[in-house]
């Protein structure tokens, strides 16, 4: 009988075993993420840090091991109930942005929460507010088609943020962005997640995305290669833990 996860883990994964069309992509990965942490998933490409968020977000199913958000196991659910899991509890966003393409910025960001059963008035009063945030207020009605692939990508960090999920999962979330408007997003996502308490997984191949989190892990060849601790107490803690590990690329 396998042991109930912590208390204070929002996730919780063991043994995590994945492949893709026989090729490994996690062997064997286990990992807790407590509630309101940043966690930062570093390394190389290819080294497994998609088939890890896939899995954790109920995106993907696992070959082998466990995975439990809030107590209750996802592992277990099929395509339907790790469908309404993300939908109804976690955001999420990738290296390229996929906007519905029919409707505007702003009906785009208050989409996920029309459909949460939000008003009209709080469903658009938020996306304005994250629009606004993230720079691209200015946007706020064009379709994605009349926008360039950096204010893409900003118009979907905002949907992620905007209904206030538990869990945010960001994969390479900054890859289409130059430097300056990369390290915007960073401190948006990780400032968001803090003064909100969203727990949010951050995953680059980068490891200096390090310092924008309370922890840093990193895979290689679908293994982690630096343990799992406790999360620091803050970003600059993280940061500092992250720069003592060596965070290997």
């Amino acid at each position: 009988m396998s042991a109930a996860p912590p208390d204070n883990d929002v996730l919780w994964a063991r043994g995590i075993v994945k492949s893709h069309h026989g090729t490994p992509a996690l062997r064997g990965v286990s990992l807790g993420v407590q509630v309101g942490e940043v966690l930062a998933v570093t390394g190389p490409r290819g080294s497994g840090k998609s088939t890890l968020l896939g899995c954790l977000s109920a995106l993907l199913p696992v070959d082998e091991g466990e995975v439990w958000f809030n107590s209750s196991p996802v592992h277990t659910l099929g395509r339907a109930g790790r469908a309404r899991l993300r939908r109804d509890r976690f955001g999420f966003v990738g290296s390229e942005p996929h906007l519905v393409p029919e409707l505007t910025a702003r009906e785009n960001v208050a989409l996920p929460l029309l459909l949460a059963g939000a008003g009209n008035r709080a469903a658009y009063t938020a996306a304005d507010e994250w629009l606004e945030r993230l720079d691209v207020a200015d946007i706020a009605r064009l379709r994605p088609d009349r926008l360039v692939q950096s204010q893409r990508q900003r118009v979907s960090v905002a949907r992620a943020l905007a209904p206030l999920p538990p869990v945010v999962f960001a994969d390479d979330p900054t890859a289409p962005l130059h430097h300056e408007a990369a390290e915007q997003v960073l401190r948006i996502l990780s400032s968001a997640a803090r003064s909100h308490q969203l727990t949010l997984v951050l995953a680059a191949h980068d490891p200096a995305v390090a310092r924008y989190a309370d922890r840093s892990v990193a895979l290689a060849d679908g293994r982690l290669t630096v343990p799992d601790g406790p999360p620091a107490a803050g970003a600059a803690a993280g940061a500092g833990v992250a720069a003592a590990a060596g965070t290997p690329r």
